[in-house]
């Protein structure tokens, strides 16, 4: 977002076909790929859900993410983390599994903004079933800053696998 844009300018929407993939690119051909030839598939199969942001009045994509539902190993878990949670070997979680920005757009804070609606629609779904936290594996280093910025935990014996915990969720503004 600029300065002379506001987020009332952008609308966040499931993926459909109106959408316009094809001039999307990010600078990652594994994430653009992702969007332009999985991602409606794995809709249709549900195994996954996709959302983009476009600019209202516009159907070419500028950011997206995919989000399904993940088991979460709890020995995987810090010990400070697993003592407040129910005793089960497997915890339910959301899975944030792609998050990309259009290349000519990032620097422009999309990507927090999308990660919020991630945030702000997985605290709403835990209002209807149970969730304990969203999980995400980032692709490098960079990615991995950009979620330990929003307060996202790394898991103990795999750096690149992050959480944020449902109860740090709940206590954020997303106003």
């Amino acid at each position: 977002m600029t300065d002379s844009s506001s987020r009332s300018e952008y609308i966040i929407t499931r993926l459909d076909p109106h959408h316009d993939k094809q001039w999307f690119s990010c600078g990652s051909i594994r994430l653009d790929d992702y969007l332009k030839t999985r991602a409606g598939q794995d809709a249709k199969k549900n195994v996954s859900v996709t959302y983009v942001l476009t600019q209202f009045h516009s159907n070419k994509i500028i950011g997206y993410y995919t989000v399904a539902s993940i088991g979460i190993d709890a020995r995987e878990l810090p010990d400070e983390i697993i003592k407040k949670l129910p005793k089960y070997p497997i915890l339910p979680g959301i899975l944030l599994a792609r998050l990309a920005v259009e290349k000519n757009h990032h620097g422009l804070k999309i990507g927090g903004f999308l990660l919020a609606d991630v945030l702000k629609r997985s605290l709403s779904i835990s209002h209807q079933i149970g969730m304990t936290a969203v999980i995400v594996d980032a692709k490098d280093n960079k990615a991995s800053r950009f979620y330990q910025h929003f307060g996202f935990i790394e898991f103990p014996e795999n750096k690149a696998k992050l959480f944020l915990p449902m109860s740090t969720i709940k206590k954020l503004s997303f106003a």
